[in-house]
């Protein structure tokens, strides 16, 4: 049974990472169906963030109202911050870059996140690479093959593979959308997107700090959502003077910003947080390439996208990186566990601590010899 908890403890975190990119899944198609209606991105970044406080407010108020740490102004600069990264900047500059550039380019810019989340937390000290060990070697190789499969998967279409067929197609229209896409300034569409995984990662990291000193991911997580409606809504306000574009029907643009606020921009910033605190900013940060693969799966399933070999290809080497360095890190998380008695006080310490005054004489066993003599003198000289 120990066994059994043991493993269960180890795969939650990958499983709830995993459900996170279905998730996200869900997201990138309510998306795109917004975008299709002609919904402003910018705005729907604002009502995302609204959504979340809304939601989460009320469970951080329910369940955490006794257990929360005293309030002090460095938990609120930390949560402005956190919206800041993680909201504000890190949405925005996407959307931005999505109308820039490409929704191609865009997609294939956020695997970045990961090499840029591995090389802020070694600079920072929350990860140690140990290239020269299996384990470190394991981590880097595998992370490459993830971005790798993940550029692959984007860049590289060759023949058409039909496997499935399904008379679904939810987007209408859609030609319209991708020809805006790709009109714009790359260059700058390109520093944005770069901007955004930036920001990302430093809000990956930022968690690392918080979860510390506020270990409360409900309060955590409604702070920042807080901080980044607050955040968002001005931001949209100073560029977007067209009140149709706020309103809001009984239609998708509901439906999106509804299940983005409540599902991608609450339930997973909590999952995140606690498994930032079980694993590390790096493991949450890995599973990004992963979305790629799942929402070109739910594309061709959903949309009528076709489905090409390099796909296939690239997805093979997004689960075969992922694999390599989840094997990586559960060999660090062993060999840390192996560690924890040496670091702990010797038997020594620990018999003296359990003795107490007026046990038997069996305690001068515990004495050196020394000890004994040097007692024995003194109970002489007393007689």
């Amino acid at each position: 049974m120990r066994y059994i908890s043991k493993v269960q403890n180890e795969l939650k975190p990958v499983m709830l990472m995993v459900l996170i990119q279905f998730s996200y899944v869900g997201m990138n198609i309510f998306y795109k169906l917004a975008a299709n209606d002609g919904m402003n991105l910018r705005v729907l970044v604002a009502y995302r963030w609204f959504f979340s406080t809304a939601f989460v407010a009320p469970l951080a108020f329910i369940f955490e109202r006794k257990k929360r740490p005293k309030f002090t102004w460095m938990i609120l600069v930390q949560a402005f911050l956190s919206g800041l990264f993680g909201a504000t900047l890190a949405q925005n500059l996407y959307v931005e870059s999505l109308v820039l550039t490409s929704a191609t380019f865009a997609t294939a810019a956020t695997n970045l996140i990961p090499a840029i989340t591995l090389i802020l937390a070694t600079s920072f000290g929350l990860e140690k690479l140990r290239l020269r060990t299996t384990v470190g070697k394991a981590k880097v190789f595998g992370l490459s093959i993830g971005i790798g499969g993940a550029m692959l998967l984007t860049f590289y279409k060759g023949v058409e593979i039909k496997i499935w067929s399904t008379n679904v197609h939810l987007l209408k229209h859609s030609h319209q959308i991708q020809a805006s896409h790709f009109t714009g300034n790359y260059i700058l569409g390109s520093a944005m997107a770069l901007g955004s995984c930036l920001s990302f990662a430093l809000w990956l990291i930022l968690q690392t700090k918080i979860s510390k000193e506020y270990p409360c991911p409900y309060s955590s997580t409604a702070l920042m959502s807080l901080m980044g409606s607050i955040q968002c809504v001005t931001l949209a306000l100073c560029l977007e003077r067209n009140w149709s574009q706020w309103k809001l029907g009984w239609n998708i643009r509901l439906l999106t910003v509804a299940y983005s606020g409540i599902v991608s921009s609450g339930l997973v910033v909590i999952l995140i947080a606690w498994c930032v605190t079980k694993r590390g900013p790096v493991f949450v940060a890995s599973f990004n390439p992963l979305s790629l693969v799942l929402v070109a799966i739910s594309g061709s399933l959903l949309l009528e996208e076709q489905l090409h070999l390099g796909s296939i290809l690239g997805a093979a080497l997004v689960v075969c990186g992922l694999y390599l360095l989840l094997w990586g890190q559960s060999k660090e998380l062993k060999e840390k566990a192996q560690l924890i008695p040496t670091t702990n006080g010797s038997p020594r310490t620990e018999s003296v601590e359990a003795v107490a005054e007026g046990d038997p004489p069996a305690l001068n066993a515990s004495f050196t010899h020394e000890e004994a003599s040097l007692s024995k003198e003194r109970k002489n000289e007393q007689k």
